[in-house]
């Protein structure tokens, strides 16, 4: 294990791997277009580096899909919304791994756990084409990390990069090196980066500054006979992470993550057995890194812990029938305390010992039933156990009047909802049907149909804040009814995909004035994106907009993100790229002010942003970016409140930022 941020950033300093390798099973960019497009004149992995170099982290390459909005908290920890849905209907996937982040009040998301380093690909589902993942609620995040590629008969690749930006004046190093060949290597990564406070456009400083520090060492045999080996070890740390979303900070953030990957084919398809492990330490306060304003000095400290097994077998029947059965077992620690430093006694336990134990089974099929025609289908079960092992443990509460009252978290979840049982077993069954017709050539008619059971998650469940913010053990499971159809198609040097879709929600699990209660919810949306290539010039335009009804009480869901719109100019030749890109919201009004998650309404804006690269040698690039050219003053509308400022009501997006990056490769 990587004990020591020393450790890391001695590693952050290795030059490393030239790691390649296309997605499996990619579609076009016009049948899939939420995988990250790759530039054209560019090897993947020359794209990926370029276009986390100029970026604070890895998940702000999701902000191309019209259909992804970030949640702003702070300087780090953006918090993708797919489709209008968030938190925790939204799963990340980490080369197979689901992490769960340690901060009740999310400011380590799992999407913060993205290497820097090695960019993965990223990869946003939104319906149940497959199972093996567990079934999709709101939506997936998929990161695949590439193994190295080995050119020619060389048995070393790696990269090296150095990059910067003016407002906040951020700092990043990172590289990769690995020795090895495609059949058996070792590779070592990491980076650090840095930034303090930027500035909006007005000039008001947001509190964003941050330290992360990551490093990695993972490596692969595979024998004659096709079986393999896999396996990685990672340290990440986080430093100083300021939040103006928030009425605290986070001093220290730890995540390792352990990694074991087998597997073999047999018959005519494989197997594969997986293994995981993700401990995550989280302290935040209030005093540390600001000002003492708040009576007290208070400190939360927290942990989740994840180990994971995973077992599927492939087969292929025919050669046009498609197999796979899977079995996955999965347990989740959680522990938070919130303390009073100053009289050193525990405020409340604000995740009370939770424990979740899941296991899995699905089976699905394709079956290419013409040449232009393939039938999906599969099926999920999951048994989900979760109690709250320290839900009796008692605390202090001061009362409003000022008088001492003895409370923990069982009482508070009575108190508040009349229940007296904090354990919860939920038996999902998941499943969906899928079609595809390729009615032309290069076009094609894609359906999919899908129900996902959905667990409330251990917030929505058992969150325990001094009374302020209290979870319901008592949550019935969030049932999501999708219907999803899409036409995709090309035609010379033109794309196209327009989507519809519905999701009917039974038993929505909504948060209103920090408490948690099922409802009946309806979300509706239209996509569209459109482009067109010559090879040179390239133009591409993304459209999304989603509707979220509260059915119960006929009004709008809140957090429910505006239409949205993407358009990108792009020239590409020998390897030079230039890209503009113009975002644009609309205002959104439709909004829930109860529930207190909305805090008003939303502005629309219009953000102008360009970026390049240019190979300086052979195997030395430029990558730069100027984001919010005209230096507008915007945030999303799903950001989080800001807790601190008066000038703004949320966390506002960065001014005019101009960033660069060299990168090294060989």
């Amino acid at each position: 294990m990587l004990k020591q941020t020393h450790l890391a950033r001695c590693i952050s300093l290795v030059m490393a791997g030239y790691a390649v390798a296309p997605l499996a099973n990619a579609q076009s960019e016009a049948e899939n277009p939420v995988v990250i497009r790759v530039t054209e004149g560019q090897s993947a992995e020359a794209a990926r580096l370029s276009a986390a170099a100029i970026q604070t982290e890895p998940v702000q390459r999701l902000s191309s899909d019209a259909s992804v909005s970030l949640s702003r908290m702070g300087g780090r920890g953006l918090d993708p919304v797919i489709r209008g849905q968030n938190e925790e209907r939204v799963e990340v996937l980490l080369d197979g791994m689901r992490v769960e982040g340690a901060c009740p009040s999310r400011m380590d998301p799992p999407t913060s756990r993205l290497s820097t380093a090695l960019a993965p690909v990223l990869e946003v589902r939104t319906s149940n084409r497959t199972l093996r993942w567990g079934p999709i609620a709101g939506g997936q995040v998929v990161a695949t990390t590439a193994a190295p590629e080995f050119a020619d008969d060389n048995r070393t690749t790696g990269h090296l990069t150095l990059g910067g930006a003016d407002n906040g004046e951020g700092k990043l190093v990172n590289g990769s090196v690995a020795a090895g060949s495609k059949d058996a290597f070792i590779r070592l990564a990491g980076g650090y980066d840095e930034a303090d406070d930027y500035e909006d456009g007005d000039g008001n400083e947001v509190r964003s500054s941050y330290e992360n520090t990551e490093g990695r060492v993972d490596g692969a045999w595979a024998a004659d006979n096709g079986f393999y080996i896999k396996g990685m070890v990672s340290r990440q740390e986080e430093r100083d992470v300021s939040f103006p979303g928030r009425g605290m900070d986070a001093p220290k953030t730890d995540t390792d993550l352990y990694r074991m990957e087998l597997g073999a084919p047999v018959a005519n398809g494989g197997w594969n057995l997986m293994a995981w492990q993700a401990d995550v330490d989280h302290v935040m306060d209030n005093f540390s890194l600001r000002e003492q304003t708040a009576p007290m000095k208070m400190l939360t400290a927290s942990e989740t812990r994840t180990q994971g097994v995973r077992l599927v077998l492939d087969q292929t029947i025919n050669y046009t029938k498609d197999i796979a059965i899977g079995v996955d077992v999965e347990s989740n620690d959680w522990n938070a305390a919130l303390n009073n430093v100053d009289k050193d006694v525990v405020a409340s336990y604000m995740w009370p010992g939770v424990e979740r134990d899941r296991v899995g089974v699905f089976v699905e099929a394709f079956h290419q039933i013409r040449m232009n025609t393939r039938l999906g289908a599969g099926i999920r079960y999951d048994r989900v156990e979760m109690q709250a092992t320290k839900a009796d443990q008692a605390y202090m509460l001061k009362k409003p009047d000022g008088t001492m009252v003895s409370m923990s978290a069982a009482k508070a979840y009575e108190q508040e909802y009349g229940t007296t049982n904090t354990d919860a077993n939920d038996d999902n069954v998941s499943g969906f049907v899928s079609g595809e017709w390729r009615y032309a050539q290069n076009r094609s008619l894609d359906v999919v149909a899908s129900h996902s059971v959905r667990s409330p998650g251990v917030t929505e469940r058992y969150v325990n804040k001094m009374l302020g913010w209290v979870g319901n053990p008592g949550l019935d499971t969030e049932k999501h009814n999708k219907l999803e159809i899409s036409l995709s198609g090309r035609e010379g040097n033109w794309n196209w995909r327009p989507a519809v879709w519905v999701d009917q929600v039974d038993d929505y699990v909504l948060r209103s004035q920090d408490r948690y209660y099922n409802i009946d919810a309806r979300l509706l949306g239209v996509e569209g994106q459109l482009g067109w290539s010559n090879g040179t010039w390239s133009t591409n335009s993304k459209l999304a907009s989603v509707r979220g009804e509260n059915r119960d009480a006929d009004k709008a869901l809140p957090r429910i993100p505006p239409i949205q719109f993407i358009q990108t100019l792009g020239w590409h030749h020998q390897g030079h790229t230039l890209e503009a890109e113009w975002q644009l919201a609309r205002r959104q009004d439709r909004v829930d002010l109860e529930s207190g998650l909305d805090p008003s309404t939303s502005p629309g804006y219009g953000v102008f942003n360009l970026s390049g690269t240019h190979p300086l040698m052979a195997n030395l690039s430029l990558t730069w970016a100027v984001d919010n050219v005209f230096d507008k003053t915007w945030a999303s509308h799903v950001s989080k409140a800001d807790a601190l400022g008066e000038e703004f009501f949320k966390v506002n997006e960065p001014g005019r930022t101009v960033r660069a990056a060299l990168t090294a490769r060989w």
